[in-house]
């Protein structure tokens, strides 16, 4: 059986949608090409990806991925991972020349459970961090859980804020871990919330290779 033929109005209907879509679509196109032709100067950004859901170590390691497609070399120091062998950091070490990789840290707080060990070991990446930020071969660093010694005063947010406000200007440095300080925020050029909504671990599933570590 052949399907109904559509009457004229329900025809007309459908036109007049098409339309309305065709000119909100342009009016979108147009407000796009005006900001992006507003949008002339290049510089070095200050970028944070906080927030209680997963996925900001990884924003930030696509953003490695990105650069190196550019030949662009990257600086990468970890500020609590370290208690396990993470694909990351494995990888990490065929890209050598092209991505220099710290893993400074001994694991969570809560894992190690010492303050002071804590405190010397942020202090240690922090000023491998610093090296990295002063040094003209990279265009990217990525600071990864600086936010979390932030948290916890493992290292001073002045003297970071002070590192990030006089870092070269084409330097992009890109800060993971929730509960950014509102000063970094503030500072930032580019601030990204990851929002929890759900968790295999809540129905007892393990963290995985490749996808946590």
């Amino acid at each position: 059986m052949e399907p109904e033929e559509q009457t004229n109005g329900e025809q007309s209907t459908m036109e007049e949608a098409d339309e309305r879509h065709a000119e909100q679509m342009r009016r979108r196109k147009a407000s796009y090409d005006a900001r992006k032709a507003a949008a002339t100067k290049e510089k070095g950004l200050i970028i944070v990806h906080t927030g209680t859901g997963k996925g900001k170590t990884s924003a930030a390691l696509g953003m490695v991925f990105r650069a190196l497609g550019h030949g662009m070399r990257v600086g990468v120091v970890q500020f609590t991972k370290g208690a396990i062998e993470t694909g990351e950091a494995a990888f990490a070490k065929q890209l050598e020349g092209r991505v220099d990789f710290y893993t400074l840290g001994e694991g969570y707080t809560w894992e190690t459970q010492d303050r002071g060990r804590d405190t010397a070991m942020a202090g240690r990446a922090w000023e491998r961090a610093r090296a990295l930020i002063g040094d003209p071969r990279y265009q990217i660093v990525v600071l990864d859980e600086l936010n979390i010694v932030l948290k916890y005063n493992y290292v001073p947010l002045d003297e970071v804020l002070d590192a990030l406000r006089h870092k070269r200007e084409d330097l992009h440095v890109i800060v993971t871990g929730r509960n950014a300080k509102d000063e970094l925020i503030e500072l930032a050029d580019l601030v990204t919330e990851m929002k929890l909504i759900k968790h295999p671990y809540k129905s007892g599933v393990k963290a995985q290779k490749g996808i946590e570590y």
